[in-house]
């Protein structure tokens, strides 16, 4: 089991590494049909004093790949070269998802679906087992880089389990545009973590199978922002502090489609909007109907639909619910981030 010993070395999947070192460790995924070993690389980097062990990763979800862009960002930086304590990076803890631009692990299973696992337990489930096991032990704080579903693209948001209160400071730190209070799902990472009682947030930004430059620095900036809290970011990375602060929501609404067609969206993703506002208009493709798509209340978009075709019933926005601070505060304070995307 990974572990630091009194003499501050880490021991990792059967790895040492020593203070003020560096190490890329192969964690064996699974062997292939052809007796291949897969490896997934483990980027750690140590300082001299000790301190946190901070455990980043993406990725787990094969084809959300913008989570994969951040931390690589924050890695070709070299941003992941700590003052004190410990930087493990897991870029793709999905490789087999992530080679076939698939969601799924090869036997079908979500291994965010799959945790803790079973040491003779399905694929997914033995890879689970040995991450729970090997690499989490050693995290004192995690966060863990997601993306929206197929064609439904998320402003970046911080995903936070209600009542635990060092996520809660950790959310607050990391400053992304939103943060949103929902339930651990059963059998996620997130849920183990809320178990060991680790820290851990979900950054969900942008979409599966797309990379987005403006998610994708919001992740960044909020990985330098925890660092810099916990005293680990070297001075030449130093940040300002955010100008405004995250906005928390407790409850969002799913804007469906009342007719099947083409969908024209016309409200950006992160934007306010009020309560009447025109949000998207939905056609057939013959040109003898344009419905309307209008907002039933006032808040903010923080997840839309991008296909160019939908079906009476898809959920096309998701929009936030009593925001009560809203009141008293001005509409350009509310704007929020908006995002530039391509399909």
């Amino acid at each position: 089991m990974a572990h630091i010993d009194e003499d501050n070395i880490l021991h990792l999947l059967g790895e040492t590494i020593l203070p003020g070192e560096r190490k890329n460790i192969n964690f064996i995924a699974s062997t292939l049909y052809t007796n291949t070993e897969l490896n997934i690389p483990v980027i750690v980097a140590r300082a001299k004093k000790r301190g946190s062990t901070v455990l980043i990763t993406a990725g787990i979800h094969g084809d959300e790949i913008n989570g994969v862009e951040i931390i690589r960002k924050f890695i070709s930086r070299k941003m992941n070269q700590p003052k004190k304590g410990t930087i493990i990076c897991i870029p793709i803890i999905n490789i087999h998802g992530f080679l076939n631009m698939e969601r799924y692990f090869p036997d079908g299973r979500d291994l965010n679906r799959s945790f803790p696992g079973f040491k003779r337990g399905s694929l997914a489930s033995r890879f689970a087992y040995q991450f729970t096991h090997e690499i989490l032990p050693i995290a004192d704080v995690c966060l863990d880089f997601h993306s929206g579903g197929a064609k439904r693209f998320n402003a970046a948001q911080i995903r936070l389990t209600k009542g635990c209160e060092k996520s809660l400071k950790l959310a607050k730190t990391f400053n992304a545009p939103f943060t949103l209070y929902s339930k651990a799902l059963p059998k996620s990472l997130r849920s183990i973590c809320v178990k060991k009682e680790i820290p851990y947030l979900i950054f969900e930004g942008g979409m599966s199978g797309n990379i987005n430059k403006e998610v994708a620095q919001e992740g960044v900036i909020g990985i330098l922002r925890v660092l810099k809290n916990l005293g680990m970011l070297k001075q030449k990375f130093a940040i300002k502090n955010p100008v405004t602060k995250t906005i928390f929501i407790k409850k969002t609404r799913w804007i469906r489609a009342s007719y099947s067609g083409m969908f024209h969206k016309k409200i950006a993703v992160g934007q306010y909007a009020e309560k009447g506002t025109h949000l998207a208009s939905i056609t057939d493709p013959y040109g003898s109907f344009l419905r309307k798509i209008k907002s039933p209340h006032d808040g903010f978009i923080i997840n839309a639909n991008l296909s160019p075709i939908v079906f009476e019933g898809d959920a096309l926005f998701n929009i936030t619910k009593n925001l009560d601070h809203a009141k008293n505060e001005t509409q350009e304070d509310l704007q929020g981030k908006t995002y530039e995307f391509k399909l």
